[in-house]
């Protein structure tokens, strides 16, 4: 399954869901005093992008270290992928954290847990750029590029929580995050038949 940088892009927007994790950032940045809730955001969007580009980096030498094929690795973002979207299809809100966790971490301040690793830089984000990075090395500038938009998107999500969900309306944020789920299932299919394809048949 090859991409270009705009399927990439949605692809990686998909994964890092910022839209539908918006009840997560309201509930973790009510615990930061207002005047540092952007540096906050800010800093925690840039942990993610250096945790991401790090695996998208180093992709291709941690698949032969550990004597992993492009075929299993896909099949397995791919599953990965599948996970999430079912989880954002079947809940609402925070789909990554339950209400106890987004509550225990809302009366301080986050420094890596839980905004940059795992909500933005999750496992499925991880596995997505590992997969993207190593499938298509040629055009690894373009992947950095999606990457960097993507994340700057999810800032953006993040700077404007509050104000977003206020427009928006708690049913559209989930409608979104609902329809974002049936756009990332259908990727995650074609992950995983496009790995099995290649196993079976080759190439």
């Amino acid at each position: 399954m090859s991409h270009s940088f705009w399927s990439a892009f949605i692809l990686l927007l998909l994964v890092l869901d910022p839209f539908g994790s918006l009840p997560v950032f309201i509930a973790v940045m009510r615990g930061v005093e207002p005047h540092r809730r952007a540096r906050v955001a800010v800093r925690e969007a840039c942990i993610a992008f250096a945790v991401l580009l790090a695996f998208m980096l180093a992709g291709h030498g941690f698949l032969q270290v550990m004597r992993l094929t492009e075929r299993s690795l896909e099949v397995g973002g791919g599953v990965i992928l599948l996970m999430v979207a079912i989880r954002m299809i079947f809940s609402s809100g925070g789909h990554i954290f339950s209400d106890d966790d987004a509550q225990g971490v809302a009366g301080r301040e986050p420094f890596i847990f839980p905004l940059a690793v795992p909500l933005l830089a999750g496992p499925s984000a991880m596995a997505t750029v590992l997969l993207l990075a190593s499938r298509q090395p040629g055009q690894l500038i373009e992947w950095v590029g999606a990457l960097t938009a993507a994340v700057g998107v999810s800032l953006i999500a993040l700077l404007a929580c509050d104000r977003l969900q206020r427009w928006l309306g708690e049913q559209v944020v989930n409608a979104m995050e609902k329809l974002m789920g049936l756009v990332l299932t259908a990727i995650a299919v074609e992950m995983i038949l496009a790995g099995l394809k290649r196993y079976f048949v080759g190439g």
